[in-house]
This record gives structure tokens, C-alpha cells and sequence, in this order.
């Protein structure tokens, strides 16, 4: 017999921070409706938030806001749900022939916890190891601001930034590790302001232990400038 979950297994899930998949969980017809039609129906949707709390949108401050709202989330904060908006991570010959590892550190990081829809602010440190291709510096930047401009989970994340990079360089050898603060931690629930998360995913050589002990080695080096 199936046993359906119940409201408070829902909400131990958000709690715990727990994740389902290490896609994005998303509908059949996501990308149906254009972002207009998309801004169009956010819209509506927030000011009958704001009225249900008791807010006056009349007011000259708050008669803009579901407008506001509705646009960031769908042109910005959420803009990584659209696969038009997927950086073009092109890749070029490693002529010089570079064969150590290429670490591209403290990766400024925001992103939106799916399960409270509060910040996640945090820097991001990747490394991969040439097969023959090597990639733009700032591509690795735009792949971690594309797969964080969407509701996440910390370990989903890392694991999609990784994944891409293994699919665009070629090669199982890429590592990252994020280090985060989660707002829904931070400001509510326990409110514990000090915490921060951390999580990794090595595939390749990173799973070695000397490798992965190089890169630890050089994301914790002090950058002087």
C-alpha cells in the first residue's frame, strides 16, 4: 500500500534542507509560457500575497513591488531555469600544454534556497585537469551564476556545476567546493548567524587523495590583492 507524505514530512524535508534529485526538479511544460506571460501571472500572484498580509498597494512604495518582484524572478534571480539564458562555454586547443591543475577560486556565489525562497550567498572554487581542452576563466564564473540562479539545494548545486564542466571540458577530472551562508538558517528557524555550509564533489583524479589535497591546499592560500 502507498503511503502518502503528509504536511509535516514536507516541512521536516525544507527544514533538514534536503534534496530530491541532483537535476531541477521542473514541469513537462516549463518554458509553455513566454517571460512576459510569466511576469504576467507572478505578478498577480504576489500582489494577492501582499494584500492577503494586509498591505495597502495603494501605497506609492508598495504599488510597484509585485511588478518588481515578478521581473527579478523570472529575468533575474530565477533567470538559470531558462536554458536559452546557459552560458556558451566554448573550448580551445591546450596548446601550451598546461598539465597541472587550473583552480579558479572564491567565485562570488548568490542563489535562493527552494525551500523557504531566502538567499544563499557564498563563494564557489572549481578545478579541472586539461584532456587537451581548456575553457574561458570567466565561462567557469558564468556556470556556476547559471545553475545558481535557481531555487537549489547546496549539494545539487555543486554537483550540476560539476557535471557541466565535465560535459563541456571533456573529461572526469573537475572538482568543486562551495561554501555558502543560507539565509533560512541565518535569519529564521535557528537563526544561527555564524553557521555556513560547505560541500564538494571530486570527480576523476580529484579522487585521489594527493589531488585532492593539492586543490584544498590551493582554495585555502591567501589571495593578497
Amino acid at each position: 500500500m502507498k503511503v502518502e507524505n503528509t504536511t509535516n514530512d514536507y516541512d521536516e524535508l525544507g527544514e533538514n534542507h534536503v534534496g530530491t534529485s541532483s537535476d531541477t526538479p521542473m514541469k513537462s511544460d516549463a518554458f509553455k509560457l513566454t517571460d512576459k506571460e510569466k511576469i504576467d501571472r507572478i505578478q498577480n500572484d504576489v500582489r494577492n500575497i501582499m494584500e492577503t498580509l494586509g498591505l495597502d498597494l495603494t501605497d506609492d512604495s508598495l504599488s510597484g513591488t509585485p511588478k518588481r518582484v515578478a521581473k527579478m524572478f523570472v529575468n533575474e534571480i530565477f533567470g538559470g531555469l531558462n536554458p536559452d539564458k546557459k552560458p556558451n562555454a566554448s573550448t580551445f586547443d591546450n596548446k601550451y600544454k598546461y598539465g597541472e591543475m587550473l583552480v579558479e577560486k572564491n567565485i562570488t556565489l548568490y542563489s535562493t534556497c527552494e525551500h523557504h525562497l531566502l538567499p544563499i550567498v557564498g563563494k564557489a572554487h572549481i578545478a579541472y585537469i586539461s584532456n587537451g581542452n581548456v575553457v574561458g576563466l570567466s565561462k567557469m564564473n558564468r556556470i556556476v551564476d547559471y545553475f545558481a540562479k535557481r531555487p537549489q539545494v547546496q549539494e545539487r548545486l555543486t554537483i550540476q556545476v560539476v557535471k557541466e564542466l565535465q560535459k563541456v571540458l571533456n573529461t572526469e577530472d573537475v572538482a568543486c567546493v562551495i561554501d555558502a551562508k543560507h539565509l533560512c538558517v541565518n535569519s529564521r528557524g535557528i537563526r544561527d548567524i555564524e553557521s555556513s555550509t560547505v560541500t564538494s564533489e571530486f570527480g576523476g583524479q580529484f579522487k585521489n587523495k594527493e589531488t585532492k589535497r593539492e586543490f584544498l591546499d590551493y582554495i585555502s592560500l591567501e589571495t593578497k590583492f
